[in-house]
């Protein structure tokens, strides 16, 4: 899932990692541990016979640690593990519904968005014929030049919002590319965006 990638959710499932393993050493640490130590030289009733042969020596001494007098800290320990493994459960949970809501809030903008974009073209498209029809009826003397400005006028500024909804699109594809936890998976066939996720018009497309 792309999702695991993101950094939030890795930070918070690491911490909750660690602070499993908290509450497993916390935990051992109520059962008694068991040392074993050996001691290895020479022995002799008389200084001079230290270092013959067959005065060699071992010993072995086992030991047990029991924690009798320290429960209560051990306890503790424990019971501020489990603790804390509950706070970092509720951090990752946390982590994965703020990463699922801004994708689904992404896009949903970009759906948003693309419906603005087609309306605004459409738009743009309009008063470019009705400035175009200006322009005609000027030249031939049927109307004056004022209903050529004013057409003009409306396309620039229909233009300008076609611009700002391009930008805009653009923006949503970098917050997806946030969300998502850095990028999309690219498939073996093509590299390049599908036509609907690319935010140029058919004609632009057909002019590069």
């Amino acid at each position: 899932m792309v999702l695991t990638q993101r950094p939030d959710i890795l930070m918070a499932e690491n911490q909750l990692k660690a602070a499993n393993a908290n509450i497993g050493a916390a935990r051992a640490a109520f059962f008694p541990r068991i040392s074993l130590t050996t001691s290895l030289g020479t022995m002799d009733s008389q200084l001079s016979g230290l270092f013959k042969s067959g005065s060699d020596a071992w010993a072995f001494s086992p030991q047990i640690v029991l924690p009798i007098f320290d429960m209560g800290a051990r306890r503790a320990n424990l019971k501020v593990a489990n603790t804390d493994r509950d706070i970092y459960l509720a951090q990752y949970e946390k982590a994965i519904q703020s990463a699922f809501r801004e994708v689904a809030d992404a896009l949903a903008q970009r759906g948003t968005l693309n419906d603005q974009f087609t309306a605004q073209e459409s738009l743009t498209q309009a008063l470019r014929t009705t400035y175009t029809l200006a322009t005609a009826r000027y030249k031939a003397g049927i109307d004056s030049y004022l209903s050529v400005l004013d057409a003009q006028r409306s396309l620039y500024a229909a233009e300008q919002g076609l611009i700002a909804l391009r930008r805009a699109r653009y923006g949503n594809l970098v917050t997806l590319y946030k969300v998502l936890g850095g990028g999309l998976i690219k498939t073996a066939t093509s590299t390049s965006p599908p036509h609907g996720d690319d935010p140029r018009t058919s004609s632009e497309i057909k002019q590069t």
